[in-house]
């Protein structure tokens, strides 16, 4: 295939009647084929249109988030919430008849059992009953998306974004960090109601579908959704406990030294972001100049990043630039059709430029090395697995740090593992709030607040609001955090992935030949396994495991410990 640059792609939409017609002819021949041949061919011919129908999904929410104000796209993206459930629907109908399938045993051996697990879990998660109301759920998360999108937040004179308040909010001056954190939550306070109101909607709709579906409430359902095969609630509920008993200490001690590093009496929540008196490290260099550093790095680390990173660049896949009107968010969405990993990222001139680029090339790596499957089941794995790729690159690109931080690389390795130790408490804060609101569908708006305000009391104990910032000081914080409106549940997905990361930045300070192979295999091996399989596949343990939380923890602390990070 002649393969077009991103920009050159054309744009079909598609027609859900012509669609939802040849499916069923398709899936007709599925369920009256005579031999298993017929039967994978019929799969095969499937699959071709959920590729087509996939790739301008992807590209149409793509070309939206790259310039929500345009009103073509935000025409293809709502046309997309109101046809996706159809689409999804057919594919639960798909699937449905692949487990009655007198060959059902054969297709199983031929894709090692996991193809029919997923099955069973697509025909539990979705039914024709619930169509109505997964477009509203559609809708109500592209509202969302919206309402971030139009942020335009008055400050120093200027006008910003989101992403562009981000490097205010990292200046070593105080007063100025305190002042653009006021605006950016000024900006969610002025939304509130807003934001109140769109979320009552989605919890309860959700919780209305998971009736609908014979569960208690939307949790369950959620855990079906997110393809959670070979681990449960309660196992979660476990994993938090462990991060509450073991890293909450670590992190309140880490947090206690930031103050004294930054030589403050009191640290605030808008202090948090400053890790060094002397201020954060910063790239070297503007968005271009870096993009030619990961270039390099690439090339250098292996031959087969050297091989993706060149591919990335030659066919226009990564868009970095922040402007006006483009999305809050950061992600990898893959154009199926044609082998496209696409990065989308909002450089601001802070340690999150690099961070962004190395995550999201974490999952479009495995994306790249991962399309050889005939399945698109294989091709992606869930949420927990595939955040061990971005997350892993993070650390196994630390060699290359020096090329974008010069002489604050130490300082840049220090900040980025504190970081990451620091994140785990958050992460489950969200995951529990989840569970709690669920568990509560019909709370109001101050109940799901105070919810909130439990949870940092819990996980972040050290956390404080200034006065000045009522809409943090009543509990708002967590309307900031995308997932919990536009992807509930996934969240836990960073923690768990983020212990296993851990295992890859022991491994690699080991073994770097050895521990590179291990990152390709798990790689290559997409999602043709459930998460705990994959993780034997990496040759790392389970974040499952007993013991494992308190052995990779500790070892970073104890790295962090020794390093005197007052002389930064």
């Amino acid at each position: 295939m002649n393969k077009p640059k991103f920009n050159d792609i054309p744009y079909n939409r598609p027609d859900i009647q012509e669609f939802e017609k040849e499916f069923k002819t398709i899936l007709t021949n599925f369920t009256e084929a005579k031999t298993y041949e017929e039967q994978a061919n019929a799969i095969i011919e499937i699959n071709k249109i959920r590729t087509e129908f996939s790739s301008m999904n992807a590209l149409s929410y793509i070309k939206f988030t790259t310039d929500t104000n345009n009103d073509t796209f935000q025409k293809e993206v709502d046309y997309f919430d109101e046809i996706n459930p159809v689409y999804h629907n057919l594919i639960k109908d798909y699937y449905k008849a692949l487990l009655q399938s007198e060959f059902k045993d054969e297709h199983s051996k031929k894709w090692d059992g996991h193809l029919i697990t997923i099955a069973e879990f697509i025909v539990k998660g979705m039914d024709d009953s619930i169509v109505d109301d997964l477009k509203l759920e559609n809708q109500l998360c592209s509202d969302y998306t919206k309402i971030k999108g139009s942020a335009e937040i008055e400050f120093e004179g200027k006008t910003y974004n989101l992403p562009g308040m981000v490097t205010f909010e990292n200046s070593t001056d105080r007063v100025i960090r305190k002042k653009a954190s006021k605006a950016k939550w000024a900006f969610f306070a002025s939304k509130s109601n807003e934001l109140d109101e769109l979320f009552t909607k989605l919890v309860n709709v959700r919780h209305k579908i998971a009736l609908k579906l014979g569960y208690q409430n939307f949790t369950e359902l959620a855990y079906v959704r997110m393809g959670r095969y070979d681990y449960n609630q309660q196992m979660v509920e476990a994993f938090r406990n462990k991060i509450v008993e073991h890293i909450v200490p670590l992190v309140t001690k880490l947090k206690e030294s930031q103050q004294n590093r930054l030589g403050l009496d009191e640290m605030f929540y808008f202090d948090e972001v400053i890790k060094f008196k002397s201020g954060n490290p910063t790239p070297k260099g503007k968005p271009e100049w870096i993009l030619d550093q990961a270039k390099k790095m690439y090339q250098e680390l292996s031959e087969e990043t050297g091989i993706f990173f060149d591919y990335m660049l030659k066919y226009d896949l990564l868009d970095v630039i922040n402007r006006p009107g483009k999305a809050d968010a950061g992600y990898c969405y893959e154009i199926v059709k044609y082998g496209h990993p696409f990065i989308f990222a909002n450089f601001n001139g802070t340690t999150h430029d690099i961070d962004v680029l190395t995550h999201e090339a974490g999952h479009a790596f495995q994306c790249f090395e991962s399309h050889h499957f005939e399945l698109p089941e294989y091709q992606w794995p869930t949420s927990e697995s595939a955040e061990i790729h971005s997350m892993s690159m993070e650390f196994l690109t630390y060699p290359w740090m020096e090329g974008f931080f010069k002489e604050d690389t130490e300082k840049y390795k220090y900040g980025h593992l504190s970081q990451c130790l620091s994140f785990l408490p958050y992460g489950c804060a969200v995951d529990e709030f989840q569970h709690l609101i669920y568990a509560k569908p019909n709370a109001t708006a101050e109940e799901r607040n105070e919810m909130w305000q439990q949870m940092e009391a819990k996980y972040l104990p050290h956390r404080k609001y200034h006065t000045e910032m009522p809409a943090l000081s009543e509990g708002r914080f967590w309307q900031k955090q995308g997932h919990i409106y536009e992807s509930p549940f996934y969240y836990i997905d960073y923690c768990l992935a983020q212990i296993c990361a851990f295992q890859f930045w022991q491994k690699t300070n080991k073994n770097k030949s050895e521990t590179w192979k291990d990152y390709l295999r798990l790689c290559q091996a997409g999602g043709s396994k459930p998460f705990q399989q994959l993780t034997k596949i990496a040759n790392i343990k389970s974040p499952f495991e007993p013991g494992v939380v308190e052995s990779v923890t500790t070892d970073i602390h104890n790295y962090l410990k020794g390093i005197d990070a007052s002389e930064f």
